[in-house]
């Protein structure tokens, strides 16, 4: 028999059964509570003190609550501890199946990689359209070219070397709808083969799309320093790498690693693919240049304008050697169908009139009041990692939590993603349990309601 002297009365409780310590707990607790021994707003002792009394491990009594939490037995409160939730009740039955019980409405959206919708420049943007629309020749009406409008490529070209450090000239630049419709091109439409070097931890949408055209995917460890580029071997003939700010775990790639994979692409004939997803959002560093900048016949540089402006627009480009572009052009084909003209022209004005950039320091600063926030508000239980550049930070957990904290903020009408989502199914290196939190794209009145609702799932905080 075990006792909690901190909550004013003994309670029997029975660790024992099929499943571990772990599963015995939160069945005994299960029990408490069905049998009316733990009433509704009970506050539970910190799972700490717990841990203690009864011989567990903190991270067994931690993953418990979490678990209890995401089915509905208990909710977990800034300030308030962890407490038997007023419906004493299952959420979902168990016996719903598992893609019914995921249809809850989101209350609270921190999705990673998705920009503040609210903050659209809508006004510059109708202007921009108008003087493109009004200036635009006749033949900008016409069926349009897989390159991509001249007047977008010019801008493009003068823009990426003033902001990003990327050596090309328009010639050398094609447009295309983002980062997927490129890797569609350059793998689907056989401008290159695999095998392809890819970072431990990265969008699944990108593999999912190499899946697709049957390329083999080779994972590089990660670190603090970025992708371990060492790794890179003769077998692989192209390396996908997001320098600037490695996509999720954050943090720029090591510039002596950057020159190992400059020097591995050179050596052997390779091709790096560039992906630089936010290069304009940096807080507390100088920016990071491209990688493309050290060697443009070795690097194909891919951006779009779906973190900066909004995924809606579908513009996005590809800045290649001289060598690739007219196996790129034949892969796309005649008739451009994917990026509207008109879009494009107003890209070009957008930029070239000097809206884009006003509007970047503009959302520049936005952005890290939101992420100062979110440091301020997990302070001092939780330190998020890869702060200093980006749209979203990653929120440590204790070993073998994470999916039970992820399963309470689906519970919890929370959305957001756990590392786990983001990982190589083939990777060696050691996983990491965390959150990959967004903090850009919840309206200003629901950003604070977001964040105590992110507290209640989380363990310390």
């Amino acid at each position: 028999m075990d006792s909690w002297a901190n909550l004013g009365r003994d309670l029997h409780l029975e660790l024992a059964g099929p499943g571990g310590r772990r599963a015995a707990l939160i069945r005994a607790l299960r029990d408490a509570i069905r049998d009316g021994r733990l009433v509704s707003g009970t506050r539970l002792p910190p799972y700490r003190s717990l841990a203690a009394d009864l011989g567990l491990a903190r991270n067994t009594v931690a993953d418990a609550y979490a678990e209890l939490v995401a089915e509905g037995w208990l909710v977990a409160r800034q300030g308030s501890g962890t407490q038997v939730a007023s419906r004493a009740e299952p959420v979902r039955s168990p016996r719903v199946p598992k893609a019914a019980a995921s249809a809850a409405p989101i209350a609270h959206n921190l999705r990673q990689g998705q920009p503040d919708p609210a903050s659209f420049p809508r006004p510059a943007w109708l202007a921009a359209a108008r003087r493109a629309v009004t200036a635009a020749p006749n033949d900008a009406f016409g069926p349009g070219d897989p390159r991509g409008r001249f007047e977008l490529r010019r801008v493009l070209a003068e823009y990426l070397a003033r902001a990003r450090g990327v050596r090309t000239t328009p010639e050398r630049i094609v447009v295309c709808s983002g980062v997927a419709h490129a890797l569609r091109l350059l793998f689907g439409g056989r401008v290159l083969r695999g095998p392809l070097a890819v970072e431990s931890y990265g969008l699944a949408f990108h593999r999912s799309v190499l899946d697709t055209a049957a390329v083999r995917t080779v994972p590089l460890s990660l670190d603090e320093h970025g992708a371990d580029t060492e790794e890179l071997t003769g077998e692989q003939r192209v390396a996908l790498l997001t320098p600037a700010h490695q996509f999720p775990t954050g943090g720029p790639l090591d510039p002596q690693r950057r020159v190992t994979a400059v020097d591995w692409a050179r050596a052997g004939g390779g091709l790096i693919l560039e992906d630089d997803y936010d290069g304009e959002f940096r807080y507390d560093r100088e920016p990071v240049g491209a990688l493309q900048g050290l060697d443009p016949e070795r690097v194909v540089y891919l951006g779009s304008v779906s973190k900066s402006l909004s995924p809606a627009l579908r513009l996005g480009w590809m800045v290649l050697p001289e060598h690739l572009v007219a196996a790129v052009l034949t892969a796309k084909g005649e008739r451009e169908a994917w990026s509207s003209v008109l879009d494009q022209l107003t890209l070009a004005d957008f930029i070239d009139s000097g809206h884009y950039d006003r509007h970047i320091r503009r959302m520049r600063q936005r952005y890290r009041a939101r992420r100062d926030r979110l440091v301020a508000t997990l302070a001092p239980h939780i330190v998020p990692t890869g702060i200093a550049a980006g749209l979203h930070a990653v929120l440590r957990l204790p070993p073998g939590t994470e999916r039970s904290v992820v399963k309470a903020a689906t519970w919890q009408s929370i959305a957001l993603d756990g590392l786990a989502a983001f990982r190589h199914p083939a990777a060696t290196m050691p996983a990491q349990d965390g959150l990959v939190v967004g903090y850009a794209t919840p309206p200003d009145q629901g950003y604070g309601p977001a964040l105590e609702a992110l507290c209640r799932i989380l363990p310390d905080c």
